[in-house]
C-alpha cells in the first residue's frame, strides 16, 4: 500500500462517476422489447403499482415487449413509499413466479425501488435486513450478479432510474432507510416524458421538489477532495461534489427554473413535462454520484413518523408524507445552515432558480425555495403535515441514523444542529 493516497491524513484525489445507459424521448417506452432482446431476455418480470397500472402504461408496454417473443409476468402490487413488508411480498411473488432473466420497472421511484429489491433478493441469498444500510441493517454486499434491470419512470422526480439506492420504511422501527450498492443501478433508463402527463398535480409538485433537492444537495455536498483518501475497495457511489456531477446539477436547476411552476399549474403542457423529465434525469446523474445530505437525511424520519397526513393525489387509505415533499420540508432551513460552508455555491444555485433574486447572505436560497414551495402548493412546514415541537427529538434521532447521507454534508452536523433545523422548519412563511 505504498501509494501516497492511502496514507493517513492524505485527502482524496480521485472521484468516480457511473450511470445507466439512457434512452430519452416521447415514444421511447415503445422500444423496450428491442432493448430486452439485446440483453438475451426471454422471461421478464414487470414491476409496477396499482395507480400506474390503472393508467394502462404497464399493460401497453408488456404487450409491446411480448411481441418480441418475451414472456412477461406482471407484479402490480408495489406500494407507494415501500416498506419492508411490501418489499418482502414482492420478493416472495418473484421467487414463486420465477426464474426470470430480466426485470422491468414501470412507475415512480417506489416501483423502481421495489424492482431493485426484487432483483437483489432473487439473485442473492438472505433477506432484506441483511442488505439494509447500517446501523439499521447489516449492510451485506451482494455476492452474485444481478439481472439486467430496465427502469421506466412515470413520474418526474426520484431519479431512481439512475441511482444505486433502494429506499424503504422499516415499519417496526418507524424509520426510513435504504439499501445502497453499485450493483443496484439499472442497466437501462428509459425516460419517456409522455408517460408523465397522467401525473396528478400534487405528485408533480412533490416529485419536482425531489428533483430540486437532488440537484441542490449534490451541488452543495462536501467536495470530493475534502474527504480522506480511500483505497479502491472503500469507494462508494456517493463520492461528494465533483466537476461532472456539478454540470448535471446546474443544468437541472436551470431546467427547473423554466418549467417547474408551469408543469404544476398546467399538467398538459408537453414542453414543461419534457423539461421536468430531463431535469429529473440530469439531477439523477448528478446526485447518483455526488450524493445528497441533510434534507434527505431529515426526510426519512419525517416520512417514517407520519400520523394522519393524506395529501391530494396519493392513496387516501393511508397516511403518507411523499418522499419529495418530506425532503422539501426542511430544505430551506438546511441550506441556511450549510450556507457558510460554500456561500458562492448556495448563491449561484439560488440565481439559477430565480435569476433576478437579490442579496448575498444565508437567507437568499431559503427565500427562493420558500417562494417556490408556496407557489406550487407544498405544505407550509412540518406543522402542516402534523408535527410539533414535541416531535423534534424523535425526528433528530431518526435523521442521525442516516450517517451515510450526513457524511456528505458540506459541514459537520450535530444533533443540536439538526434540532435547530427541525424546529425552524415548523413553518416557512
Amino acid at each position: 500500500m505504498g501509494t501516497q493516497g492511502y496514507l493517513e491524513g492524505v485527502t482524496e484525489t480521485v472521484f468516480t462517476y457511473a450511470s445507466p445507459a439512457l434512452k430519452f424521448g416521447s415514444g421511447a417506452s415503445a422500444e423496450i422489447g428491442h432493448d430486452l432482446v439485446g440483453y438475451g431476455a426471454r422471461r421478464v418480470l414487470l414491476v409496477t403499482d396499482p395507480g400506474v397500472a390503472a393508467t394502462g402504461h404497464p399493460a401497453r408496454i408488456a404487450e409491446q415487449v411480448a411481441a418480441f417473443d418475451i414472456a412477461v409476468t406482471t407484479f402490480d402490487g408495489a406500494r407507494v413509499e415501500p416498506t419492508d413488508e411490501s418489499l418482502a411480498a414482492a420478493i416472495a411473488f418473484a421467487r414463486d413466479a420465477g426464474p426470470f432473466d430480466a426485470i422491468l420497472a414501470v412507475g415512480g421511484g417506489s416501483a423502481i425501488d421495489t424492482a431493485k429489491a426484487v432483483n437483489l433478493l432473487t439473485t442473492n441469498p438472505g433477506e432484506l435486513m441483511d442488505y439494509i444500510n447500517a446501523p439499521v441493517g447489516k449492510a451485506r454486499e451482494p455476492i452474485n450478479p444481478l439481472l439486467p434491470l430496465v427502469a421506466v419512470p412515470t413520474t418526474t422526480g426520484t431519479g431512481s432510474e439512475s441511482t444505486t439506492i433502494c429506499v424503504l420504511d422499516v415499519l417496526s422501527l418507524k424509520v426510513k432507510t435504504g439499501i445502497s450498492h453499485a450493483m443496484l443501478r439499472p442497466r437501462l433508463a428509459v425516460v419517456d416524458p409522455s408517460l408523465t402527463l397522467t401525473q396528478p398535480t400534487m405528485v408533480t409538485a412533490a416529485s419536482g421538489m425531489d428533483i430540486l433537492c437532488h440537484a441542490l444537495e449534490s451541488y452543495t455536498a462536501r467536495w470530493f477532495g475534502d474527504f480522506a483518501a480511500k483505497r479502491p475497495e472503500q469507494r462508494v457511489p456517493y463520492c461528494g461534489a465533483n466537476p461532472i456531477a456539478d454540470m448535471w446539477s446546474e443544468k437541472a436547476l436551470s431546467l427547473l427554473a423554466g418549467s417547474f411552476r408551469t408543469a404544476v399549474l398546467d399538467g398538459v403542457d408537453t414542453e414543461a413535462r419534457e423539461q421536468m423529465a430531463m431535469a429529473a434525469t440530469f439531477a439523477g446523474l448528478g446526485f447518483g454520484n455526488a450524493g445528497v445530505h441533510i434534507p434527505h437525511a431529515n426526510a426519512y424520519p419525517i416520512a417514517g413518523r407520519v400520523r394522519d397526513f393524506r395529501p391530494e393525489g396519493y392513496p387516501a387509505d393511508e397516511a403518507i408524507v411523499p418522499h419529495g415533499m418530506a425532503v422539501s420540508l426542511t430544505a430551506p432551513e438546511a441550506f441556511r445552515f450549510t450556507f457558510d460552508a460554500a456561500p458562492e455555491r448556495h448563491l449561484h444555485a439560488a440565481r439559477l432558480l430565480e435569476p433576478d433574486v437579490v442579496g448575498d447572505g444565508a437567507d437568499v436560497l431559503p427565500g427562493v425555495l420558500a417562494r417556490l414551495m408556496r407557489d406550487i402548493g407544498i405544505p407550509n412546514g412540518l406543522g402542516e403535515v402534523g408535527f410539533g415541537e414535541g416531535d423534534v427529538g424523535g425526528l433528530v434521532n431518526g435523521a442521525l441514523q442516516q450517517q451515510r447521507l450526513l457524511a456528505t454534508a458540506p459541514k459537520t452536523v450535530t444533533d443540536d444542529d439538526l434540532a435547530v433545523v427541525f424546529q425552524a422548519s415548523m413553518e416557512h412563511w
